[in-house]
């Protein structure tokens, strides 16, 4: 574990929690198999060189280093996931963040939204619901990431217990997207599926693209990877390149499909003849920040019904979070060393600012409307090796889920105020789970290797 074993001095009675914490905080090692790596991201002929293209172009998407989460904490997550669900299905609580979108998301189809990302920060009081997003990146590059580990040592072997059953994952992915289909009332599955993004080359993300289009042609089901322009909507139909598209996977961060060059793509999800996954219905209901304002307010909460044991569980799992407004200005400037300011239809981190690193210029824009307040909780963190030295980085953990249910979780590396995959050591980085019975397992080899080498001690000595 690039330790001494004394380093951990647990007992038996010690909590899986505190077992997650010692690895995050006490252990460097790196246990990413690059050739394993390489070898999951090039799993067919057009995918060879990727891993090397990622080594070039983004050389901090992938951390070396593993993060360790307790069972506790991960039920915690879901029972959050499930809670907002539950909120969200709420004709109340649909009609409250229905009312401030554009109309284009009362379009309900049908489909729930594939890859929903609910993002975490972990601490004291368990995990804490940051932020909802609706197209979250990084599901397909994760996966293969999680399969590519290895124990850097015996100490550690135990406790590689990944968050999903790895080698299904990938039918789940492709599952998630029939589901999606199905629900839009239609048989069969889609024959043709476009991967939608401005300009999808240039993207951060690019090489997840391309395992999503080998993820479809693996089921037969052709796939391209497109700019909303070079798309078209005629008669009836949304074409690329002459051929109809039955499905469109939304990358794209204009989230309600307002710029001019998606008009094709918009007139065909509003006529119904697309299956479009993640949609504007989806963003409205779960990523704008202002959702998080009725989530974590129990006097709303229980105006609109909601059951205690729900509004008890989204209170403590979701940090307080209000709308910045002028009559709110003093009192959020006074507190703002202890909040994080977010816009509302913010993503990627952009725009987002801790309280005690404003300006007054930067103040000004706040208050000039369109962001929200969140009461600052204080990411965990993880120890790796960079640059020959060991470090502590700051940690996030992502749950992607397909209608409230968690299908893998994954953590974010990082230093400074967001993730930023330009820190070294850091990037997407797996999450195992960690448990109580392990430890005692490793004690007990411990002591019976100790008690064998002192029996060979007295063998080998003097008579």
């Amino acid at each position: 574990m690039g330790t001494d074993s004394d380093d951990f001095s647990f007992t038996r009675q010690v909590g899986a929690l505190d077992v997650a914490d010692a690895i995050n905080q006490g252990c460097d090692c790196r246990s990413l198999d690059p050739e394993r790596l390489r070898q999951q991201l090039e799993a067919e002929p057009s995918l060879l060189g990727l891993a090397a293209e990622i080594g070039h172009n983004q050389p901090h998407l992938f951390s070396a280093t593993a993060v360790f989460i307790a069972p506790e904490t991960l039920q915690a997550m879901a029972h959050i996931v499930t809670a907002v669900e539950s909120v969200v299905a709420l004709p109340a609580y649909q009609a409250m963040a229905l009312d401030r979108a554009p109309p284009i998301a009362c379009v309900d189809h049908g489909p729930k939204s594939v890859f929903m990302g609910f993002d975490f920060h972990l601490g004291e009081a368990g995990p804490q619901l940051i932020e909802i997003n609706t197209n979250a990146g990084g599901a397909m590059l994760n996966s293969a990431l999680a399969r590519a580990q290895k124990a850097c040592c015996e100490q550690i072997r135990p406790f590689l217990r990944p968050t999903a059953e790895l080698e299904t994952l990938d039918q789940h992915w492709l599952d998630d997207f029939l589901a999606e289909w199905s629900l839009q009332g239609r048989s069969g599955r889609p024959t043709s599926v476009a991967i939608v993004d401005e300009d999808p080359s240039a993207q951060y993300l690019y090489p997840e693209f391309l395992l999503f289009r080998h993820l479809f042609h693996s089921a037969g089901i052709d796939a391209v990877i497109c700019a909303p322009a070079e798309l078209s909507f005629d008669s009836g139909r949304l074409m690329h390149a002459g051929v109809s598209i039955d499905l469109v996977y939304n990358r794209l961060t204009d989230f309600y499909l307002q710029a001019l060059e998606l008009a094709p793509l918009r007139a065909a999800y509003e006529a119904g003849s697309i299956v479009l996954t993640p949609h504007p219905r989806a963003h409205a209901l779960y990523a704008d920040k202002r959702n998080l304002v009725i989530l974590s307010d129990a006097a709303q909460l229980a105006e609109f019904g909601v059951l205690q044991p729900v509004i008890d569980r989204l209170v403590t799992g979701i940090p307080c979070t209000v709308e910045v407004t002028p009559e709110r200005a003093g009192a959020l400037w006074a507190a703002r060393r202890s909040l994080f300011f977010k816009p509302f239809a913010g993503f990627g981190s952009r725009a987002t600012y801790r309280g005690d690193k404003l300006t007054q210029r930067v103040w000004q824009e706040i208050l000039a409307g369109g962001y929200v307040a969140q009461s600052l909780a204080v990411p965990s963190v993880r120890r790796v090796a960079a640059d020959g030295q060991s470090c502590d980085l700051k940690l996030d953990v992502r749950a992607y889920a397909y209608a409230g249910s968690i299908r893998l979780v994954a953590a974010r590396l990082y230093k400074g105020q967001t993730t930023n995959f330009r820190t070294p050591g850091g990037g997407f980085a797996p999450v195992f789970v960690t448990s109580a019975n392990d430890l005692a397992e490793i004690l007990e080899h411990r002591q019976e290797e100790a008690r064998r080498i002192d029996r060979l001690a007295n063998e080998d000595g003097p008579q």
